[in-house]
């Protein structure tokens, strides 16, 4: 919404320039802002699309993000929607569906896995296969609950950690490790090397933690985010053009240390 970036100049220089394997596109989902899939469901289709047949078209993941806090408040819709995504897409090995981006202070048992059992159904009658990411309990940091009380009878199921350096560690690493003992596989889906509100100062130290962290475990990761938007967690600079080409000096320091992580994963 509101970002040019949704196109496939983006998408082939992020490949081409970055390395990048994975694309994680945000579809905004919320019920409470005016311009989300919600009320556009068009032009925000539209644009999704786009960028899915870009990365399909040059052979890279894709993940198709139901960027919402309240997805429980929109079951209808959501399961709308990954049935049209699935029955469209599902034939190809590299769609990812990340059905509830970041959940608030809502439970896992009485919350977000009922509902996430909802609409894995809805996805599963269509595409057998292909990876489903679930969110977790406050803004996909909870992941050792989910880990205690799993969904059971789909495969290829995975859990979703979103961490921001600056403001996320030991704490955050220890649920992580916690999660993948209890055996769940988890996917960060969404990385900050700033703070939780995308502002502040990049934190190169506790970045580095987490990069050793998800080397280790083999966790795919995307940063966010590819923005111009004046906020310390874009990767790019304000009014940087939103067709790629770009140089180093269009890069802020976030946008660097994410680029150099991706470039040499």
């Amino acid at each position: 919404r509101g970002n040019g970036f949704y196109n496939k100049e983006v998408i082939k220089f992020l490949k081409e320039d970055w390395n990048s394997k994975i694309i994680r596109i945000p579809m905004t989902a919320d019920p409470d802002i005016h311009d989300s899939y919600i009320f556009d469901k068009e032009t925000n289709q539209s644009k999704l699309e786009t960028v899915v047949d870009a990365c399909l078209d040059l052979g890279l993941y894709v993940i198709i993000d139901w960027h919402s806090h309240k997805a429980e408040d929109n079951e209808k819709e959501a399961i709308e929607f990954f049935t049209k995504m699935a029955t469209k897409y599902g034939k190809h090995p590299n769609i990812i569906y990340e059905i509830y981006n970041e959940p608030l202070k809502v439970t896992w048992d009485d919350v977000i896995k009922p509902y996430a059992e909802k609409v894995i159904e809805a996805i599963r009658k269509i595409d057998k296969n292909n990876i489903i990411v679930v969110g977790t309990p406050h803004w996909s940091q909870d992941v050792d609950n989910a880990s205690e009380n799993p969904i059971k009878g789909y495969k290829n199921i995975a859990y979703t950690l979103h961490f921001y350096a600056a403001s996320h560690k030991k704490w955050l690493l220890n649920k992580a490790q916690k999660a993948l003992d209890n055996g769940i596989a988890l996917i960060v889906t969404e990385w900050g090397s700033v703070e939780a509100d995308g502002g502040g100062e990049v934190d190169p130290e506790s970045t580095k933690k987490w990069m050793d962290f998800m080397r280790k475990n083999n966790l795919t990761h995307c940063n966010w985010s590819i923005n111009n938007k004046d906020e310390g967690a874009s990767a790019l600079k304000p009014n940087t053009d939103i067709n790629g080409g770009w140089k180093d000096t269009d890069l802020t320091v976030s946008g660097k240390l994410a680029k150099e992580y991706i470039k040499n994963w």
